[in-house]
C-alpha cells in the first residue's frame, strides 16, 4: 500500500522536489511553463474512452455548445469534435498552447478563468479537474461557475469520495462533489453515472479513480 501511495503521489505532484507547494492554480501554471502535459488521464486510452462517452451524449442529447472548466493542454479536445466550444483554464500556459493547437478552428476558443464573464452553454464539462482543487474556497468558486454556467447538461469525470485514503499527493484532494450538488445546485439531478472502463488498481497508467457523472437540469416544478 505504502508502495501505490507514494506511485500516486509522484504522479500529482509532477515528481517536484522542494519548494512545497504554492497552490493548485500555481501548480498547474508551473507545470505547462516547464513543458508539463495533462496528464496520463488525457492520453491513450484514457482519451479514447472519454471520447467514447463524450461524443455519445452530445450526439444523443443534440448538444450545439460546449464549455469546459480547465482545458488544459487540449489534447483530449482533439477528440472530440464540438459544434462550439470554449474552454477556460487557471494557466496562461496551457490557454496558450491551446490557442496555438488549434489556431484557424472558430469552433473553439479558449480563455483564463479569470476571463469568465458569465457565458452559458448547453453542456459544461468538468474532466479530472475537481480532485486537484485542494483549496476550500476555490472548489466552491469552480462548482458554482460549472453548475451555474449549464443550460442543461454537466458532465463531471472524477472520483466522488472525501476518503483520504483514495490518492494522496500534494495537489490532489477526493472530493464528494454530489454532496456539493445536493446542498447548493438542486436544480440538476443525476441521470447517469458510468463506471470507468479501466478502474484504478494499483497503477495508474493502467487504472483511473475517476467516473463519469451526467447532471441534467431539471424543470422548477420538478425540484
Amino acid at each position: 500500500m505504502k508502495r501505490i501511495l507514494r506511485k500516486i503521489k509522484s504522479l500529482v505532484t509532477g515528481g517536484a522536489k522542494g519548494g512545497g507547494f504554492a497552490g493548485s492554480a500555481n501548480y498547474w501554471e508551473e507545470r505547462y511553463k516547464g513543458g508539463g502535459d495533462s496528464g496520463v488521464g488525457s492520453y491513450g486510452k484514457f482519451a479514447e474512452f472519454k471520447a467514447e462517452v463524450l461524443n455519445r451524449i452530445v450526439a444523443d442529447n443534440g448538444i450545439r455548445s460546449v464549455i469546459e472548466f480547465g482545458c488544459g493542454d487540449g489534447n483530449q479536445l482533439k477528440t472530440t469534435p464540438y459544434p462550439d466550444y470554449l474552454g477556460f483554464d487557471v494557466s496562461n500556459a496551457a490557454v496558450a498552447r491551446c490557442h496555438a493547437t488549434f489556431a484557424g478552428d472558430a469552433t473553439k476558443r479558449f480563455k483564463l478563468v479569470s476571463e469568465f464573464a458569465g457565458e452559458t452553454a448547453d453542456l459544461t464539462l468538468s474532466l479530472d479537474v475537481i480532485y486537484h482543487l485542494v483549496e476550500d474556497a476555490v472548489f466552491a468558486d469552480y462548482m458554482a461557475r460549472l453548475f451555474g454556467a449549464s443550460r442543461k447538461f454537466v458532465v463531471i469525470y472524477s472520483s466522488d469520495s472525501d476518503d483520504p485514503r483514495t490518492y494522496a499527493g500534494t495537489h490532489v484532494r477526493p472530493r464528494s462533489f454530489s454532496a456539493w450538488i445536493a446542498a447548493k445546485a438542486p436544480e440538476f439531478r443525476l441521470l447517469e453515472r458510468i463506471p470507468n472502463r479501466y478502474p484504478y488498481r494499483g497503477d495508474y497508467k493502467d487504472g483511473s479513480w475517476s467516473d463519469f457523472f451526467v447532471y441534467a437540469r431539471v424543470p422548477t416544478n420538478e425540484h
